[in-house]
């Protein structure tokens, strides 16, 4: 009868399979490694990139301003007023010239109701070139409000808003109308969208083909 005998103090142990997977572990995080620094890499020239860019976008800038600058000083100059001012005038002259008075009393037409009468228009134009009109109404004031509602809801008056609102007062004898009861005296500011070019080409073709015939 054979009798085995172990003197080891501890168990054995197989560690090889645990050493593979160790050895398995640190070839997947350095490949992460790898990855990661390649990325790092990548983003930083994109960075430096974008910096080189946006220092050369800021050197532009300061250039114009530069520029800018100089220019507004010598038109500041005595002898270039006259010219600035001119031009100026000139400008504005131009933009009050492509006003359609004739756009806007038909875009009026569309929205103004019965019994209510537009007593005044006051086109302003801004420097951006933005058409604001003041319009001055009179009528029955339910109808006036009407006026309002139909002018939010167009495409050509923006943002119309009541500036004033005055009661009609008889002024028989002093060669005005008579009021009406109930009659009111409405200012409205409105932005004003023109007809597109096309459009307005479209109209005048209209009308001078209507006078033809």
């Amino acid at each position: 009868m054979k009798i085995s005998v172990n003197l080891a103090t501890r168990p054995f142990v197989e560690l090889r399979p645990l050493y593979a997977r160790l050895r398995l572990a640190m070839v997947l995080l350095v490949a992460l490694a790898v990855g990661l620094g390649f990325a790092l890499h990548v983003l930083d020239a994109k960075s430096s990139v974008a910096e080189a860019q946006m220092n050369a976008l800021k050197a532009k800038t300061t250039q114009f301003e530069h520029e800018r600058q100089t220019n507004e000083a010598r038109m500041r100059q005595p002898a270039n007023m006259a010219v600035l001012e001119r031009s100026r005038f000139l400008n504005q002259l131009f933009a009050e010239k492509s006003f359609s008075w004739t756009a806007v009393m038909m875009d009026l037409e569309r929205v103004l109701p019965a019994g209510v009468q537009v007593t005044s228009i006051d086109p302003v134009i801004t420097k951006e070139g933005d058409v604001n009109i003041r319009l001055r109404v009179s009528g029955e004031r339910d109808r006036a409000v009407q006026l309002v509602r139909n002018l939010e809801t167009s495409q050509r008056f923006l943002s119309p808003r009541l500036s004033g609102e005055t009661a009609l007062t008889p002024s028989a004898g002093q060669g005005g109308p008579m009021a009406a009861p109930g009659g009111v005296v409405f200012e409205i500011m409105s932005g004003y969208n023109p007809l597109p070019e096309k459009t307005a080409s479209a109209t005048n073709v209209a009308r001078k083909s209507g006078g033809v015939r």
